[in-house]
């Protein structure tokens, strides 16, 4: 197994415009292409858009969902990743022919649809199906894996997708800036994204802080520690509907340690070269190996009743 080379993207994607999502993800596509890279990773539902979607009936996101491979969002991929020899990875609503609906991330190469994966938690909205399966396919020599945002944040998800073979986990998120019940979360003021440019300070330090980057280093990088893999995770910047996000997109080793990571405010990606060494030098290749599955395999398996309650936030709220 040969290195890699992998890129994550950050981006302020327009609701429900796929013509303008795509044609950053073919810019910023291009760009690391150019420097090199050998697939791009960009955020959840990176082109449809994401938090608009909650206010969506089912008949409308029926129109903007996509079959899969045939929509034209799966097409221009294709064309994009021919044009400039690089795997593009991207999110976007999908249908089926029985018109259900779900949460989709695509991997496609210019031969076409190379995995697609079916988000297991949605939430955004209530006519989404949750998906069945865990998704393990190659590329360029490497086992790789994709979970959407809360699926990482359900551990067993992740344990499950290395113990199936993943060396490479795509973690595509919309997350960050909202309330919750973890002390110092919150919204961030839309005020400061609009004034960044005379005020970059005030909008970094809520952007750095529990609102946001400081609550994703409390539980990120024990995911790719834990289980020895490298993680790439992506995120939008800048307002997703009326929501505000921090990009902070990265890409993490297998010792958990960041090796390139979104630092503007604005779109962009950064780029790391992925080397196979590591991933049996880290500690969690050992503590995999080291596991007794007859002492839990039947606590971890064992029936429950989900307690969780989605409530539907909005800035204007004050829930």
């Amino acid at each position: 197994m040969e290195k890699i080379k992998v890129s994550t993207a950050q981006f302020e994607n327009k609701s429900g415009d796929k013509a303008y999502n795509l044609s950053v993800i073919e810019k910023l596509s291009r760009d690391a292409a150019l420097e090199g890279s050998q697939v791009i990773a960009f955020h959840e539902c990176s082109i449809t858009g994401y938090t608009f979607a909650r206010h969506l009936s089912r008949e409308q996101l029926l129109d903007l969902a996509e079959f899969i491979p045939e929509g034209e969002s799966i097409q221009r991929l294709q064309e994009i990743a021919e044009k400039y020899n690089i795997t593009v990875m991207a999110g976007l609503f999908e249908k089926d022919k029985e018109d259900k609906l779900y949460k989709a991330y695509v991997c496609v190469d210019k031969g076409g649809l190379v995995a697609k994966y079916r988000k297991l938690h949605p939430f955004i909205n209530p006519h989404l199906t949750p998906g069945k399966e865990y998704c393990i396919f190659d590329l360029h020599g490497w086992k790789c894996g994709i979970l959407i945002c809360y699926d990482n944040n359900i551990i067993e998800n992740v344990r499950a997708t290395r113990l199936l073979g993943a060396q490479i986990i795509f973690m595509p998120h919309v997350t960050m800036c909202t309330p919750s019940t973890r002390p110092g979360a919150g919204f961030v003021d839309s005020k400061l994204w609009e004034n960044r440019e005379m005020d970059p300070t005030s909008l970094r330090l809520e952007f750095d802080g529990m609102k946001g980057r400081d609550w994703l280093m409390k539980w990120l990088p024990s995911r790719a520690y834990d289980n020895a893999v490298y993680v790439v995770f992506s995120n939008p910047i800048g307002m997703d509907d009326d929501q505000l996000k921090n990009g902070c997109s990265m890409i993490l080793d297998p010792y958990g340690d960041i090796l390139a990571e979104c630092r503007t405010l604005g779109d962009d990606y950064v780029s790391s070269t992925l080397f196979p060494e590591k991933l049996k030098l880290a500690g969690g290749y050992r503590y995999i190996q080291a596991r007794r599955p007859d002492l839990y395999r039947n606590i971890l398996g064992q029936e429950h009743q989900s307690e969780q309650k989605v409530v539907w936030l909005s800035p204007d709220t004050n829930q």
